[in-house]
């Protein structure tokens, strides 16, 4: 996949920009970081990235003409399966349609990897997310009781969420 551009025309600009994918290196680590921590209440650490990367799961970068991260999807496929684990937009580049982008990509690795599902998690009070991935096809299957950590309070409930290739 690290071949893979994309002109896509995100929200408010006047001239396509041409982005790519590249993989996940070490390199970009400290630049990821400061990303995922803005964007989660409960971030990946460097060494959950680092473990990823040495499980060999299928981890993407977003990146701009400019070489600006736009985002990044960390996935692992299992038999005809696709599990999504991490897919986070650079908090200051949401609501542009690069969520999207992700998403078509990573379907389209999933198909050559021959998966006839992808699956997903997602925290139940991130409405946002969930109509997202349910504007690409995905639907609520199941509910995993107290998932996800929660600063506030007690766990909080994901949401099992399918798609079909």
């Amino acid at each position: 996949m690290n071949s893979i551009h994309s002109t896509a025309q995100p929200a408010g600009d006047d001239a396509a920009s041409l982005v790519h994918f590249e993989p996940l290196s070490a390199l970009w680590l400290d630049t990821l970081l400061p990303i995922e921590e803005q964007a989660y209440t409960h971030p990946w650490t460097r060494g959950n990235f680092q473990d990823a990367m040495v499980a060999g799961y299928e981890m993407q970068l977003l990146v701009d003409a400019k070489h600006q991260l736009l985002g990044y999807f960390v996935a692992m496929s299992v038999l005809d399966e696709v599990h999504l684990l991490n897919i986070t937009v650079n908090p200051a580049h949401q609501r542009q349609g690069w969520a999207r982008v992700m998403l078509d990509a990573l379907a389209l690795w999933a198909r050559q990897k021959n998966a006839q599902w992808i699956w997903l998690e997602v925290r139940q009070s991130n409405s946002r997310a969930r109509e997202v991935y349910a504007r690409h096809g995905f639907a609520e299957v199941g509910l995993r009781k107290n998932y996800y950590p929660n600063p506030e309070g007690p766990r909080e409930n994901a949401v099992l969420m399918s798609r079909k290739l």
